[in-house]
């Protein structure tokens, strides 16, 4: 049943099983400071506290609003029921995968429920309580607390960084500092499975270079590492075009400015103006020339 309730009746202590999100937060406070809360809050009734499990947003902006009652709903007077309740609910309010992970730890271990029960209470197989289960055991403390105050998203930490752990055989350690340096930047899925790969398949160089912060810096050089299968980006490959294309012209021209068929004093005197300006260019052209052979014989 719904109620208004006291703001300060909550105990928050579910309040870290949640992930932020500052820039919701910020639009959520904006909507109800012009027109209240409307989604009432869900928690559980105990006989010891009312615990919060769902409205930590809207809790936090009322706070900041100064608004004394909020509207609530009780899920029930025992903690692992309403969180089992608040997991079953439909599916346009799921939790995400990282917050279904928190909660089932939190039914294993402190409500003592065994994975079958909390698969049948759930209505979900054993495997699929038994895959969150794990993802805390290979996750830090600290990798644990930036994923939650939603300082590195979530899909790409389990979908790029784990893969690397687990297949690749990284280790926690180095994907922790990983995290530790790219976390709260606001960096695009894309842009860290970029620099992941950088980082975890590079040179030295470029791990240093992001521990250090400049993650700035090592992105843009990233960016111009060759992605298909010849092993060149795509201005390397022009340049090439370019060069085969001059090697063909000058042989052309090489065989045409001998042929007996150039006698007209039209042809010549355009010919000859045109000519005085290659060879005005041949000097720096052949250093630039020589400079890029010697530097490209290198690799």
């Amino acid at each position: 049943m719904n109620e208004n309730v006291e703001l300060t009746s909550f105990n928050l202590r579910y309040e870290g099983h949640r992930i932020r999100d500052d820039a919701a937060e910020a639009r959520l406070m904006a909507s109800i400071a012009r027109r209240g809360i409307d989604e009432p809050l869900k928690g559980v009734d105990t006989p010891q506290d009312r615990f919060l499990l769902k409205g930590f947003k809207r809790y936090r902006c009322a706070r900041k609003l100064s608004i004394g009652r909020v509207p609530y709903v009780s899920l029930g007077e025992e903690e692992a029921m309403g969180i089992i309740g608040l997991m079953r609910v439909a599916k346009n309010h799921r939790l995400n995968l990282l917050e279904e992970a928190k909660f089932i730890v939190e039914l294993l271990t402190l409500h003592q429920m065994s994975p079958a029960e909390v698969a049948e209470k759930l209505g979900r197989s054993k495997g699929w309580v038994s895959m969150r289960r794990t993802l805390f055991e290979e996750m830090s403390e600290d990798i644990e607390r930036i994923l939650f105050r939603g300082a590195f998203p979530v899909y790409a930490y389990m979908y790029t960084l784990r893969p690397f752990m687990r297949m690749n055989s990284v280790g926690k350690k180095p994907v922790e500092r990983f995290v530790k340096a790219v976390a709260g930047h606001r960096l695009s899925v894309r842009d860290i499975e970029l620099l992941a790969q950088g980082y975890f398949h590079g040179p030295a160089s470029l791990r240093e270079a992001v521990d250090e912060g400049k993650w700035n810096w090592s992105l843009e050089h990233l960016k111009y590492v060759p992605e298909d299968p010849e092993g060149c980006n795509d201005f390397e490959r022009e340049l090439l075009r370019d060069l085969e294309r001059f090697q063909k012209f000058i042989g052309r021209l090489t065989v045409k400015c001998h042929d007996e068929r150039l006698q007209s004093r039209a042809f010549r005197a355009q010919a000859n103006l045109l000519a005085a300006g290659l060879l005005s260019k041949l000097e720096p052209f052949f250093n630039t020339m020589r400079e890029f052979h010697d530097r490209t014989g290198q690799a």
